[in-house]
């Protein structure tokens, strides 16, 4: 069986950061790396949680929002994916996920879908520990200009 391509990238080499997963025809997967892998920190689920309702709403608000598939968590609990049609280019896409992360942090009202009516399970989301992760990653990407693919990390590490 196929390696899927998120398997096929050496995990000791990614650091936090943002990378093209994959491109499939007309759709690019971005890996926003919250956490180094295998690195024995993880996002908690409350906090992982939260981010998701609040970037995936900002980024369905933003500029890109029609070109925009999916955003959602990584099961291992180090990040996300933010699946975009690929007409949208990369530099764009790297400045809205700088913006929607500063809007996070920015944000005072409530978290986006935190009632019964809207989630599944509402009561597991914090603001502040969102803001406080993504606070941490803005800093972290801050800097970055351009987005490398898991093939230049597996090439020549990030």
């Amino acid at each position: 069986m196929n390696k899927i391509k998120s398997f096929r990238v050496d995990h000791r080499k990614l650091g936090v950061g943002i990378y093209v997963s994959r491109v499939d025809v007309d759709i690019v997967t971005y890996d926003l790396r919250f956490c180094k892998p295998n690195s024995g920190t993880v996002l908690d689920n409350v906090t992982m949680h939260t981010i998701e309702h609040m970037l995936a709403t900002f980024v369905r608000n933003s500029d890109i929002k029609n070109e925009v598939l999916y955003f959602g968590p990584m099961g291992c609990q180090t990040g996300f994916y933010l699946l975009v049609r690929d007409v949208v280019p990369k530099e764009k896409v790297l400045e809205t996920v700088k913006d929607i992360l500063a809007k996070t942090i920015k944000h005072d009202g409530e978290v986006f879908g935190a009632s019964e009516i809207e989630c599944g399970n509402y009561k597991t989301l914090n603001l502040d520990c969102a803001k406080k992760a993504c606070r941490e990653y803005l800093e972290a990407i801050r800097d970055i200009n351009d987005i490398i693919t898991y093939d230049d990390v597996n090439q020549r590490g990030c």
